[in-house]
């Protein structure tokens, strides 16, 4: 295939609570530098408040320390919430990581997922999604524009904001919004042509949403005169690999009770239900509903090909939930697994070597007759050579 589908993660991170949080965030940090050395091409850090799992307050300094550990990988906000921070300073913040960075930074914009963060500020979900349309048009005219920016709502009042520094990366570095089923995301995507995180795009309404989805983003790209393309469009799957199924769910029984506990009684966020009361419903539920996949790489393909198809048309990368299913072993088995088994047949290098290997089979045995009658003949003459020196 010509297109080189892009794979990485998304880290909110989640972690049982009460463990060590700093080594916590340590391992969260082992893990990007482990997905750099094994060639992955993107990591999305999270932002949360409250709830005790995802406990990264700020995915910029997460990424900061990050880019130096790390040589090529690109690091994304996965996602800033921007009802909860003035739309100026989020700018300025990505701006300066895009110079540290060298241009490998990304930034994801969001309303903010969790009720609990919010109603902290004196925000409820019923503002979030407002803010974010006007936060996202603030900074995109700060990060395109050289023009002040005035704009007054309840919550911000910027006169005359202007960046003081301009981006390092040259246009523009990638910008995106999530969605998981409602068209809000692909529609503030389509009026800004920038890129949609389809992070619900394995749950059953986001996976039926996912050609809607497009649809909403050229209608509204058409409308704004943007452009919108695919290959900024990310999908977002639950994922753990090893070597056989049974290895596969042994690896999560460390930890899948407590990531479906989270959603299930403690984030308000019903988008996320997963339902299940022990490990074998909970790996069942996985595999049997599409929402991921638990065993194999081939199950791995297997979930990105139904993707493909249902996204009618494609899409640019391909996101794995960083859920902490397994321990941190099995965690990194199971991306070297994907990088070895599941990039080849998705960014166009496993049917080369493949057919190159058929064709090197089919004419083995013609080749091998050649090859051993050229050492015969080699052998007699040097036998040859031999006996006229002795003479």
């Amino acid at each position: 295939m010509n297109h080189r589908m892009r794979f990485g993660i998304f880290l909110a991170p989640f972690h049982k609570p009460g463990i060590n949080p700093t080594l916590a965030l340590e391992q969260d940090l082992e893990l990007i530098a482990w997905l750099d050395r094994c060639g992955y091409d993107e990591a999305w850090c999270g932002e949360h408040h409250s709830a005790g799992s995802e406990i990264s307050a700020s995915p910029e300094i997460l990424i900061a320390v990050a880019s130096q550990r790390t040589r090529s990988i690109r690091l994304g906000t996965g996602v800033v919430s921007v009802s909860y921070h003035n739309p100026l300073w989020v700018a300025e913040r990505i701006v300066q990581l895009d110079h540290l960075t060298r241009g490998r930074v990304m930034l994801g914009l969001g309303p903010g997922s969790l009720p609990s963060d919010g109603i902290m500020v004196g925000i409820s979900q019923s503002q979030t999604r407002g803010l974010l349309e006007d936060g996202l048009g603030v900074i995109m005219k700060l990060l395109t524009t050289d023009e002040p920016v005035t704009f007054r709502n309840d919550r911000w009042d910027l006169r005359e904001a202007r960046l003081h520094l301009r981006p390092y990366s040259n246009p523009l570095f990638d910008i995106a919004v999530p969605a998981v089923a409602s068209p809000t995301g692909p529609k503030l995507a389509g009026m800004h042509g920038v890129g949609l995180l389809s992070i619900g795009a394995t749950t059953a309404a986001g996976f039926d949403a996912l050609a809607l989805h497009w649809d909403v983003m050229e209608a509204q790209a058409r409308h704004y005169k943007t452009r919108v393309d695919r290959n900024k469009w990310r999908l977002v799957g639950m994922v753990h690999c090893a070597e056989t199924m049974d290895q596969a769910y042994r690896d999560v029984e460390y930890g899948i009770e407590q990531w479906f506990d989270y959603f299930q009684t403690v984030a308000a966020f019903p988008q996320m239900a997963v339902p299940g009361s022990n490990i074998k419903e909970m790996v069942s539920f996985v595999n049997d509903s599409g929402f991921g996949a638990i065993g194999t790489p081939d199950m791995v393909n297997a979930q990105i090909d139904r993707l493909w198809k249902q996204s009618n048309g494609g899409f640019g990368a391909y996101l794995m939930l960083a859920h902490n299913w397994a321990n941190f072993d099995a965690t990194r088995k199971s991306y070297d697994l994907i990088a070895r088994h599941v990039f080849p047949r998705w960014q166009g290098q496993g049917a080369s070597t493949i057919d190159a290997a058929d064709r090197a089979r089919a004419t083995r045995p013609a080749l091998a007759e050649v090859h051993a009658k050229a050492v015969e003949v080699a052998t007699q003459r040097f036998a040859e050579e031999t006996a006229r020196r002795a003479g």
